[in-house]
């Protein structure tokens, strides 16, 4: 079953579905929401103008929370890529040139300096000259 047409489907593997990735996920999407949660509350407490802190501290506080926030999703994104995505290879094929160009495949290769002299010369010749 080798069909090598464009966009036709050359492996397919279907996920794994593991149940740790599983449990896993939804303890990162958990502390994804306390991560969000908490960079939320510092952001309406003030925390980055050290307003309830005292100090500019909270905007390093904020930064970092937010670094977590993306690094959690990363994870989260890469096990489910991993573990609950099918692993498909699509067939793709490189065009050639002369298929671009509008070009017949017989004349994939152009002509030769001899091509059609012998024709050129009869109408020369003869201008009422009929193939």
């Amino acid at each position: 079953m080798s069909d090598n047409s464009y966009g036709a489907i050359h492996r397919y593997e279907p996920a794994r579905e593991s149940t740790v990735a599983a449990i896993t996920i939804v303890i990162l999407s958990v502390a994804q929401v306390v991560l969000v949660g908490v960079f939320t509350y510092g952001l309406t407490a003030g925390w980055a103008v050290g307003t309830s802190t005292g100090s500019e501290a909270g905007n390093v506080l904020l930064g970092l929370l937010l670094a977590g926030v993306f690094i959690n999703l990363a994870f989260i994104l890469l096990l489910y890529r991993k573990e609950f995505l099918p692993d498909v290879m699509v067939v793709k094929k490189r065009r050639r040139k002369w298929e671009d160009l509008y070009v017949e495949e017989d004349d994939m290769y152009g002509e030769e300096i001899t091509d059609g002299a012998v024709e050129k010369l009869k109408r020369a010749v003869y201008p009422y000259y009929k193939r």
